[in-house]
C-alpha cells in the first residue's frame, strides 16, 4: 500500500490518509460569519470524498480581523452552535476537521469590520487607506482572541485548531521585517518578532489542553523586498516546535505578490507542482514535528514521491477539492490521472460576488459540452 494511504495520527487525531484540504475563503457564510447550509454541504463533500483532514475556511478571531465578505467567524459564542452542526455533519462522514484561526490584521476589510486596520507598524506604499500600529496592549487582546477563538472550536466539535501565520495575515505580518519595524519587544530579530507566536501558541494549548491538536500554517519566505527569508523561518519552525506545537503546514508569498503568493497560476507540468518542496526540505532538515506541504500539488505521483522521500508527512491541496472534492476517492481506487484543476484562479470570482467559490472553467466545459 501507498504510504499516502496510510493511517497515521497528529497528536492523538488519528487520520486514514496524508492527503489534507488547505483551508481558504469560501465566500459561503453569513454576513456575521455564522455556517450556512452551503458551506456545510461544502465540508461534506471534502469529508465524503476522502479526504483525511480538512482544514476549514479561514476564520476570523476578532470583529477587526475580518478579511472579506461571507467569510467564517469564531468571534463570538452565538456562533458555536451553527459550527456545530458543520463538525457534526464532517463527522457522521468519517472525516475529521480542524479550524483554521485567523486575523488578517493590515489586509482587514475596513469597509466590512468598519475600524481601521491594524498592524505591526505604519508601513507605506503596500495598500491604500490608513492602517493603526498595534500597541501592546491590543496585542495581548488579540492573543487572547486567538485563544477564545480556539476554545469555541473546541467547544464546536473540531478536531484541532490551526493557527494562521502565512500570505500577509497578522501573525506572518509580525515575522516579516517588511511589515514589522518596531521597536520594542515584538520587534526587531527574529525571536522578537515571533514573540507573539510563542504567545498565541501557549495561550492557544493552554485553552484547548495538550490532547488537543494544534497546527500552524506558516510562510516559508515572503517572496517580497525585505520580507521574511527562509532561514529565518526555519528559526521560526525551532521555536514553535520547542513550544509543543503539533504539525507545520508550509506555504509562501503574500495577498499583495500575485504571481508569488500561495495560489499560482499555470501549473502544468510536474516541475512547476510542489513550488515549496525545497523550503520544506529545510524544514525537515532542523525540525522534527510532522510537514503538511502545500502550494501546487496536482498529481499523484509526485506527492507519492514527496512522502517517500521524506520531505513531507501530508500532501495539502486546496483549488484541486474546488473542481473535484471527490479526488482522493479517485486515486484511492485506481485512476491516478492528475487532478483536473487548471490553477486558473477564477474560481475565487463567484464567491466576490456572493455565489461562493465553484470552479467556471467546469462550468464552462459543461456548457459547452451540451451545445455541442
Amino acid at each position: 500500500m501507498s504510504k499516502l494511504f496510510e493511517a497515521t495520527e497528529i497528536n492523538g487525531m488519528k487520520l486514514a490518509n496524508r492527503f489534507v484540504r488547505s483551508a481558504t475563503w469560501e465566500g459561503m457564510a453569513a454576513d456575521d460569519g455564522a455556517v450556512t447550509p452551503r458551506l456545510k454541504d461544502c465540508m461534506v463533500k471534502l469529508a465524503e470524498g476522502g479526504i483525511g483532514l480538512i482544514i476549514s475556511s479561514h476564520a476570523y478571531v476578532h470583529p477587526r480581523g475580518q478579511a472579506g465578505p461571507w467569510q467564517l467567524g469564531v468571534h463570538k459564542d452565538e456562533l458555536i452552535s451553527g459550527l456545530q452542526t458543520m463538525t457534526d455533519a464532517v463527522h457522521e462522514r468519517g472525516g475529521k476537521i480542524v479550524m483554521q484561526l485567523a486575523h488578517a490584521g493590515f489586509f482587514a476589510n475596513a469597509k466590512l469590520t468598519g475600524q481601521i486596520s491594524l498592524a505591526p507598524s505604519k508601513v507605506e506604499g503596500i495598500a491604500k487607506g490608513p492602517r493603526q500600529e498595534l500597541t501592546v496592549a491590543e496585542i495581548k487582546e488579540i492573543v487572547a482572541a486567538f485563544a477564545r477563538g480556539a476554545e469555541r472550536a473546541k467547544e464546536a466539535g473540531f478536531d484541532g485548531v490551526q493557527i494562521h501565520s502565512a500570505h500577509g495575515y497578522l501573525l506572518s505580518e509580525f515575522l516579516s521585517p517588511a511589515f514589522n519595524k518596531r521597536t520594542d519587544e515584538y520587534g526587531g530579530d527574529i525571536r522578537n518578532r515571533a514573540k507573539i507566536h510563542r504567545e498565541v501558541l501557549l495561550a492557544t494549548r493552554n485553552a484547548v489542553g495538550t490532547d488537543c491538536p494544534v497546527l500552524i500554517k506558516m510562510n516559508s519566505q515572503d517572496f517580497i523586498d525585505g520580507g521574511l527569508s527562509l532561514e529565518d523561518s526555519v528559526q521560526v519552525g525551532k521555536i514553535l516546535t520547542e513550544g509543543g506545537i503539533d504539525a507545520i503546514e508550509i506555504s509562501g508569498g503574500m495577498l499583495h505578490n500575485p504571481k508569488l503568493h500561495g495560489s499560482r497560476v499555470g501549473i502544468n507540468k510536474e516541475e512547476k507542482e510542489a513550488y515549496f518542496q525545497e523550503a520544506a526540505k529545510a524544514f525537515r532538515a532542523k525540525i522534527d514535528v510532522p510537514l503538511i506541504l502545500v502550494g501546487g500539488n496536482r498529481s499523484y505521483e509526485v506527492a507519492e514521491r514527496l512522502v517517500d522521500k521524506g520531505v513531507t508527512d501530508y500532501i495539502s491541496l486546496s483549488r484541486p477539492f474546488i473542481r473535484e472534492p471527490g479526488l482522493i476517492n479517485r486515486w484511492k481506487s485506481g485512476d491516478l490521472q492528475k487532478a483536473a484543476c487548471i490553477s486558473d484562479n477564477q474560481c475565487f470570482e463567484p464567491a466576490m460576488k456572493g455565489k461562493g467559490i465553484y470552479c467556471i472553467t467546469e462550468e464552462r466545459d459543461k456548457q459547452h459540452a451540451k451545445e455541442k
